[in-house]
C-alpha cells in the first residue's frame, strides 16, 4: 500500500474502497472482502445509507480499528453548525467509532452557501476537539473553494471530485494543489458510460488505455488506477465483487512511463458524468438522514 500525507500530517492509504450505491445488504461482504485483501481505507457517506454495515464489517474483520482509515461525509440536509455537529454524532454512532479519520462535506450548497460555511465551521470544531483526524470537502469547484478559504481557519485536507481519464477537472486539481488540498477521485475508472468523439464508449474500452494495459499485463481498470496514483491522487474505486476488489488492489507492482501517463492525460473530453455542482439545492437533493 502507498500512503499520502495530508496537509495536517495525517497519513492516508492512497487506495480505498468506495461504497457509493452499494446496497446495505451487500456492503458488509464488500468491506470484509476488501479488508481481507489488504485495503485499509473505506469511504462511505451518510447519504449512502450503509454506514452501519461498514462499521459492522470493520468490527467483524479482526483488523485493529487503528489500522483502518474511515472516511464519511455529511449530507447537505445536515448543513449548519449545530446540524453538522449532530450529523457527526449520527455517522459515528452508525459506524461504531469514537473518532473519524476523515470527515468531509458531501457537496457545496451554492443556493445556501452560508449553511455550507457553518457546516465547515462545525468540522473545524470537531477537528479541534479530536473527534476527527482530518476534514475536507467533496465536489467543490474553484469558486466554492475560494469562498470557503476566505473564512476557513483550517484548509481542507481533501477535495473528493469526479476524476477519470475522460473527465479530469485539471483546473480544480491545480487550485487544490496550490493550496495543499489533496484531490481524491470518485468514479476513478469512469464507471459511467460517456460519449466520446460522437460515439458511445467507455474508458474500459478505450484503445489507448487498452494498449497500455496489454503492454503491462494489467487490466484497463488497473491502468487507470495506477495513472491516478502516479499523478498523486487518492482513489476510491467501488465494487461489490470480491475478484474485482482484489484486482483493483493489485496495482502497486507496475509503473506507467511518462509517455503512457501523458497518453491517458490526453483522453480528457471535459464531459461530467455526475450532477453539476451548481445545480445542487436542498429542494432537489435534500433528504432526511435517519438518526439510527
Amino acid at each position: 500500500m502507498e500512503h499520502l500525507k495530508l496537509n495536517n500530517g495525517v497519513e492516508m492509504p492512497a487506495l480505498g474502497l468506495g461504497v457509493f450505491q452499494t446496497p446495505p445488504d451487500e456492503t458488509r461482504a464488500a468491506v470484509e472482502a476488501a479488508l481481507g485483501t489488504g485495503y485499509r481505507h473505506i469511504d462511505t457517506a451518510a447519504a449512502y445509507g450503509n454506514e452501519r454495515e461498514v462499521g459492522e464489517a470493520i468490527h467483524a474483520s479482526g483488523v485493529d480499528r487503528d489500522e483502518v482509515f474511515v472516511e464519511t461525509k455529511i449530507w447537505i440536509s445536515d448543513y449548519g453548525y449545530e446540524e453538522t455537529l449532530h450529523g457527526f454524532e449520527k455517522s459515528a454512532g452508525k459506524l461504531g467509532v469514537d473518532q473519524l479519520d476523515l470527515l468531509i462535506l458531501h457537496q457545496a450548497l451554492p443556493s445556501a452557501f452560508d449553511r455550507t460555511l457553518e457546516a465547515y465551521r462545525a468540522l473545524e470544531e470537531l477537528l479541534e476537539q479530536g473527534k476527527v483526524r482530518a476534514i475536507g470537502v467533496s465536489n467543490f469547484m474553484v469558486d466554492h473553494l475560494t469562498r470557503l478559504l476566505d473564512t476557513a481557519r483550517v484548509v481542507p485536507a481533501v477535495n473528493q471530485i469526479e476524476v477519470h481519464p475522460y473527465f479530469q477537472q485539471r483546473q480544480v486539481q491545480a487550485f487544490g494543489a496550490e493550496h495543499g488540498i489533496l484531490t481524491q477521485a470518485w468514479s476513478p475508472i469512469g464507471g459511467i458510460t460517456f460519449y466520446r468523439d460522437g460515439s458511445h464508449g467507455s474508458t474500459l474500452e478505450d484503445p489507448v488505455i487498452g494498449a497500455i494495459a496489454e503492454a503491462h499485463g494489467k487490466s484497463p481498470a488497473q491502468v487507470m488506477l495506477r495513472w491516478h496514483l502516479q499523478e498523486g491522487r487518492s482513489v476510491i474505486p467501488k465494487s461489490t465483487k470480491a475478484h474485482r476488489i482484489a484486482e483493483n488492489f493489485d496495482v502497486f507492482d507496475v509503473d506507467l512511463t511518462a509517455d503512457e501517463l501523458a497518453a491517458v492525460d490526453a483522453l480528457d473530453t471535459d464531459q461530467r458524468g455526475g450532477p453539476e455542482p451548481e445545480d445542487i439545492t436542498l429542494e432537489a437533493f435534500g433528504r432526511a438522514i435517519p438518526e439510527a
